[in-house]
């Protein structure tokens, strides 16, 4: 690989596809907002959608929660707090590879779906048939990068990650990631590859997460239960109760 290749890999492609995803972001705020939605499909089944979507979902947190510690803290901070370095790479081997197995395994579960339920199939918009092989790919070969690190020693907070907190500082550290093993390279370049595409497709609905349903107030409504008559004690005829007021949190639409 020559170095203008290199350096058009490492050096410039991050900021194009970071480019690519704030500019797409507004531009399909600005004029078709209201497109901010997973577009769901739960009218169609539901029961294989419970199991799939939590668990994808949760896992997909916990890897991208591994990816900013392994990512964004530094070898040195690790050791200055005292954690050595096989604590550290056994609980990265441990917790990244059992969120990648589950996000993956939610992930298999919403794809037979759509392909097996044949409204939620035709629901596919072109954009799904492009974002779910590439997400399904980025997912495996992030997998493999943390399978290899058993039998592989490349340290990837020596290479990957300085690499990564170098284009914070717009000094990219190309000889860092062009020396890392072609697992990671390969993952780096299909997580690019998705965070470009991100805007115009319906991974968008990851910036519209309901963070204000956690605080929103109660409603207040009343039931509308039929009300049992009795017959009140002072008086001959009969007495409906009042329905009764009850308190209840509107669901965030789906």
């Amino acid at each position: 690989m020559t170095t203008h290749v290199r350096i058009a890999l490492w050096g410039v492609l991050p900021y194009l596809s970071l480019t690519v995803l704030i500019a797409g972001t507004l531009w399909r705020y600005r004029y078709d907002r209201f497109s901010f939605t997973t577009r769901s499909s739960q009218l169609h089944e539901a029961r294989m959608l419970r199991v799939g979507g939590p668990l994808f979902h949760y896992a997909l947190l916990f890897v991208a929660g591994g990816h900013v510690m392994g990512l964004l803290v530094p070898e040195a901070l690790t050791q200055r707090l005292r954690v050595s370095e096989t604590m550290y790479h056994t609980v990265a081997l441990t917790m990244g590879g059992a969120a990648g197995i589950a996000a993956v395994c939610g992930l298999a579960v919403l794809l037979w779906r759509r392909l097996r339920v044949p409204a939620v199939r035709q629901a596919t918009s072109r954009s799904d048939r492009l974002v779910y092989p590439l997400l399904t790919v980025v997912l495996l070969a992030g997998l493999t990068a943390t399978a290899s690190s058993v039998a592989n020693p490349y340290d990837y907070r020596l290479g990957v990650s300085v690499w990564f907190r170098s284009l914070f500082a717009l000094d990219p550290d190309v000889p860092a990631m062009a020396h890392a093993p072609l697992v990671y390279q390969v993952h780096a370049l299909l997580a690019m590859a998705l965070f470009a595409l991100w805007p115009f497709s319906r991974l968008i609905h990851a910036f519209t997460a309901p963070v204000g349903y956690l605080i929103r107030p109660y409603v207040v409504y009343r039931s509308r239960a039929r009300a049992t008559p009795y017959r009140h004690p002072a008086t001959a005829g009969p007495v409906r109760r009042k329905p009764a007021v009850r308190r209840k949190r509107i669901d965030a639409p789906h």
